[in-house]
């Protein structure tokens, strides 16, 4: 029997970003919350980013585990937010997301 090899695609860590920005919903805004992301790129797959949304526990509960959610930042940058974690701790101000959309590419961009 013939050993399978597998071909792995290394991540590029490009570094942080974080800000300010407003959760919204078909350009709707819902609430602000402030963002810190880490970058990767995957040369299979793009640029990827996760990190933690921060809000008052209220709003997050209420914005917790929709996947009909944008972050627009300070930048202008429109990002799709993906909750991770399957339930928010009650009094939780950080729920941690994955986020898609327009992100930045290029090295000089990202925090170091």
């Amino acid at each position: 029997m013939k050993a399978m090899t597998r071909k792995t695609k290394a991540l590029r860590y490009l570094g942080g970003m974080s800000g300010h920005g407003f959760v919204t919903h078909n350009g709707e805004m819902l609430a602000q919350a402030d963002f810190d992301f880490d970058g990767y790129f995957n040369a299979g797959g793009g640029v990827t980013v996760c990190g933690e949304i921060h809000a008052p526990p209220k709003v997050l509960k209420r914005l917790f585990g929709r996947s009909d959610l944008q972050l627009l930042t300070e930048r202008g940058l429109v990002l799709n937010l993906s909750f991770l974690d399957s339930t928010l701790a009650p009094g939780s101000d950080v729920a941690h997301v994955d986020a898609t959309g327009q992100l930045p590419t290029a090295l000089a961009d990202w925090r170091h």
